[in-house]
């Protein structure tokens, strides 16, 4: 790829736990992926030493920059929701001098990617069908939780930006509501990321843990202390080695199930909802064999419009980048630019 080109994109994905940075080439169908970095976003004193980094490296001078981020997206400005972060549009068009720079949430990015997944990177969790064009709902559990929607304007597809994940934790039985009381003397407001994420998942763990008021076996408690809690309470579960672990588990699945139909409901996601982030993928069996679908349509009345609603679990991890990297690409588009054969001309 030269250094500089008219159809040059530049895409990342910035979370709490990992930046990843990409460089695309805007085509026909779907932008084509170049070169990857994956930087430890706490190494970095802002998203500016990523970035510059990453240009430095591949010499890139992008056309059109489009960058997902943990956070919410207020007039081109984001305060990252895990890492002390600032970012804004003018911010970065000062520093590298780029045209066309556009923040958005990343669940927006992981939205607009769902029209340009290839079936193999899906796993359906059931056989419901999409309505061509209907609204798409996005649930992404990981270090935390993001929702967005995708609804389409004369077949365009246009991502609704969401904070979903911080609205109140709904208990739907008893064992959610004392769920619900012990997280609430722990931190006040209960929202659903404090049960739907990695650490939400150690919050249902350690719930149950002093619900049942039993020693953790030593074994366990070693593992906790040396990996990451949230990892090993999902991989102690599926391998069924201990049952407090795997209740965890399974109530984790059932409350992502409910959020899911909830999301569904709301937006009418006769599209489909799509489950992303970093948590779903490593609980596939789980999610088939599991309280996921129960939960998924259990809404009353509701029940058999909830059956009629597709689910599916996006495996690729790198679709909050391919989304990114499209938006951007629609940027050229409103810039009066067109494509033929992959490349892109003045109009």
């Amino acid at each position: 790829m030269p250094e500089s080109s008219p159809h040059t994109l530049l895409a990342a994905d910035i979370g709490g736990t990992k930046t990843n940075v990409a460089c695309f080439e805007a085509g026909p169908q779907r932008p084509r992926l170049h070169c990857l970095e994956t930087y430890a976003s706490r190494d970095a004193t802002g998203l500016e030493d990523i970035l510059d980094a990453f240009t430095r490296k591949y010499s890139v001078s992008p056309a059109g920059v489009c960058l997902g981020i943990a956070g919410p997206v207020v007039r081109g400005r984001s305060k990252t929701t895990n890492l002390p972060w600032t970012v804004s549009e003018a911010g970065l068009r000062k520093r590298f001098g780029w045209e066309r720079v556009k923040l958005i949430n990343d669940l927006s990015a992981t939205a607009l990617s769902v029209p340009l997944l290839q079936r193999d990177r899906l796993r359906f969790l059931n056989r419901a069908r999409a309505e061509k064009n209907g609204t798409i709902g996005v649930v992404a559990p990981g270090t935390g939780l993001g929702q967005a929607l995708l609804v389409f304007e004369d077949g365009r597809p246009r991502a609704v930006p969401s904070e979903g994940g911080h609205v109140d934790f709904a208990p739907n039985s008893e064992a959610d509501l004392e769920l619900w009381r012990f997280l609430q003397a722990k931190y006040g407001h209960v929202s659903v990321e404090r049960v739907l994420s990695g650490n939400g998942l150690v919050n249902i763990y350690t719930w149950l843990q002093h619900s049942a008021n039993s020693p953790e076996p030593a074994w366990l408690k070693e593992k906790m202390l040396s990996g990451d809690p949230a990892r090993v309470i999902t991989e102690t579960a599926l391998a069924k080695e201990h049952p407090v672990c795997r209740q965890a588990l399974e109530h984790f699945i059932a409350i992502l199930g409910a959020v899911s139909g909830n999301l569904a409901l709301t937006a009418l996601s006769s599209g489909g909802i799509y489950l992303g982030g970093g948590i779903p993928p490593k609980i596939l069996a789980a999610l088939e064999d599991g309280p996921f679908l129960e939960a998924f349509s259990a809404k009353g009345r509701y029940q058999a419009l909830l059956e009629t609603i597709p689910v599916r679990v996006i495996l690729d991890s790198r679709a909050p980048l391919l989304g990114a990297a499209f938006r951007a690409q629609q940027m050229l588009q409103e810039s009066h630019v067109s494509f033929a054969s992959g490349r892109i001309r003045p109009v």
